[in-house]
């Protein structure tokens, strides 16, 4: 069952044509890559899923919500979350604090952040936050500042952030940008954790190991229009995807 659904999305700036007649379907429980040269449009449509943008024609639907209008933290609340190609923390903080923030505000309905004085039961949520730290690998290092963390432990604590909330569709916009070879295979195990507990992901990324460890099926942009859409193993081979992505290279 597709869980987000793309309708015939177009986006302009000015003079350039960012998304052309963009549809795509996302199936429930599965994770979906999308790829493609860079100035393809993947940022441009993933900011379309959380209202960071507004497409000029189209529509965005997620469980059968339609996005458009919706201003970024109501989409967050209706199960979408999002994860940066920077890892987003409160880097003055400790790991416990960043993991707690989000949590406070999944209960409260709104991002606070000082969220503590509006709910009572901190010691639940702070159990809430450990959990999800223990499930990234990151427990002991709870009452450490965020901002000594290494990328990809950042990375591992904002997954954390997210997944505290609870979300039923989880974007990743270059998750494993910049990382070394062994914190990538580190993001990839845990990706594939998350996945298996059946969190909807869309990942953007340009690392084929990455993509070909975890999509279920690979959508490919090029000049904001999607050329091919297919399983991974067919997607290799498509001579479209290999000429716009690699000059007619192999993947």
């Amino acid at each position: 069952m597709s869980v987000l659904s793309v309708k015939n999305v177009n986006k302009r700036f000015g003079g350039l044509q960012a998304l052309n007649e963009v549809n795509l379907e996302v199936e429930e429980a599965t994770v979906h890559a999308i790829i493609g040269p860079n100035g393809a449009g993947k940022s441009t449509l993933l900011n379309c899923f959380v209202g960071r943008l507004m497409p000029d024609t189209g529509n965005v639907t997620f469980d059968g919500h339609s996005l458009l209008g919706l201003p970024p933290h109501e989409i967050n609340q209706i199960g979408v979350s999002r994860v940066f190609q920077t890892p987003e923390i409160f880097s003055d903080l400790t790991l416990l604090e960043n993991v707690m923030i989000p949590a406070f505000a999944q209960r409260d309905g709104a991002f606070q952040l000082n969220p503590w004085h509006s709910v009572s039961d901190e010691s639940e949520v702070s159990g809430e936050a450990m959990e999800m730290l223990r499930d990234v690998g990151l427990s002991d290092q709870a009452q450490d500042i965020a901002s000594q963390l290494s990328r990809g432990d950042k990375r591992r604590l904002e997954l954390a952030m997210c997944l505290v909330q609870k979300p039923k569709l989880l974007l990743l916009d270059e998750p494993t940008a910049g990382m070394a070879r062994a914190d990538t295979n580190n993001t990839i195990d845990l990706m594939k954790r998350i996945a298996e507990r059946g969190v909807t992901m869309v990942v953007i990324e340009h690392d084929m190991h990455v993509v070909f460890s975890l999509a279920d099926k690979i959508s490919v942009l090029a000049q904001g229009t999607v050329i091919a859409e297919d399983l991974p193993e067919k997607i290799k081979g498509n001579p479209k995807v290999q000429e716009a992505y690699l000059g007619g290279a192999h993947l």
